[in-house]
């Protein structure tokens, strides 16, 4: 029994779009296939290999035409990457000058990845590369050669054994359609590339906090949290953590938010944008926190409800975090 080949397209848009937005670009990609999927915080995935039939056009060409769409309808441009999978269409998309599109067929894509960087591959963050650095062990390629059992010694079994799937382009994971509504997403796009890791602080806590707000307005809790960041070179890191429970408590969102943007070590990276996303959502009558002895805890809680109330009679910005009132 033969497998149809997978045709995979991910377009960054050079724009970064509202929720609202979001939705429009996905109704209009629903127009070339109904295998849309939202990448935050400014980009789409489509899965076009139903869809090539249907237009009688080549991958490449369909690629065209979302983006002439794209551009004709919502005035955005957009650079795109076209491969077998998912993780090779975002790396083609990365590597895609602005407006141009990077087709990797299957059938080169080893010979494509084997010179690039390693932390070309998403989820590569930069203390996995180091590690992998002071071994010598830059490039994709090097990292395939090696034996798995070496890999699994200089990183864990479970770590080595994905590290070692990405270097030789696996990726099974389907373009969900409509991805599940059961989330949130706060985001920024910087002024200007930043370096300063007081200001990458400032950013997440002030996203955190927006989606606190919004959890709490729409009474829902949340199960996860995912940080995305974004380089000037247009690459991308995004790590998620699992709450120590479902909630809507501000403090407790920025904590975990700030430990995933501390985890990453970016120290003297050059960021673009910020993406927080809440998801694994549920209704906060649901909601339930360990009993604490703590009457700072429970103060704090009061002193978000009033906050909240300040803000629905006076506007969002009646009330802010101390550490983000300066600005």
């Amino acid at each position: 029994m033969s497998t149809r080949q997978r045709h995979i397209a991910h377009l960054h848009l050079h724009a970064t779009p509202t929720e609202d937005q979001y939705a429009d670009i996905i109704e209009l990609m629903s127009g070339v296939t109904p295998h849309v999927q939202v990448v935050p915080p400014d980009a789409v995935q489509l899965d076009l290999t139903s869809a090539l039939r249907y237009f009688d056009l080549s991958p490449y060409d369909v690629v065209q035409l979302a983006k002439l769409r794209l551009k004709a309808l919502y005035d955005i441009d957009s650079s795109a990457g076209l491969a077998g999978n998912r993780m090779l269409a975002a790396m083609a998309a990365d590597a895609s000058a602005p407006g141009e599109t990077t087709w990797v067929p299957t059938t080169d894509a080893a010979d494509w990845l084997y010179p690039r960087p390693v932390t070309a591959l998403p989820g590569i963050g930069r203390t996995t590369a180091d590690t992998l650095s002071r071994y010598g062990l830059h490039t994709i390629g090097q990292v395939s050669d090696l034996p798995a059992g070496t890999l699994q010694r200089l990183l864990g079994a479970g770590p080595a054994r994905l590290l070692a799937e990405r270097a030789r382009g696996r990726d099974p994971r389907p373009v969900v359609p409509m991805e599940p509504a059961e989330h949130l997403t706060a985001d920024l796009v910087l002024e200007r590339d930043c370096l300063d890791p007081a200001q990458h602080h400032r950013a997440v806590l002030g996203l955190a906090d927006q989606i606190g707000q919004r959890l709490r307005g729409e009474s829902q809790i949340a199960r996860r949290l995912t940080l995305t960041v974004r380089y000037a070179d247009r690459s991308s890191t995004t790590r998620t953590r699992t709450l120590p429970e479902p909630t809507s408590h501000s403090p407790t969102l920025a904590t975990t938010a700030l430990g995933l943007l501390t985890a990453l070590g970016l120290q003297r990276a050059r960021v673009r944008a910020f993406a927080v996303r809440a998801d694994g959502l549920l209704p906060a009558d649901s909601a339930y926190w360990q009993l604490s002895l703590d009457a700072g805890d429970t103060r704090a809680r009061a002193v978000e409800a009033a906050a909240d109330r300040a803000r629905r009679r006076f506007g969002p910005e009646a009330v802010r975090p101390a550490a983000l009132a300066t600005e």
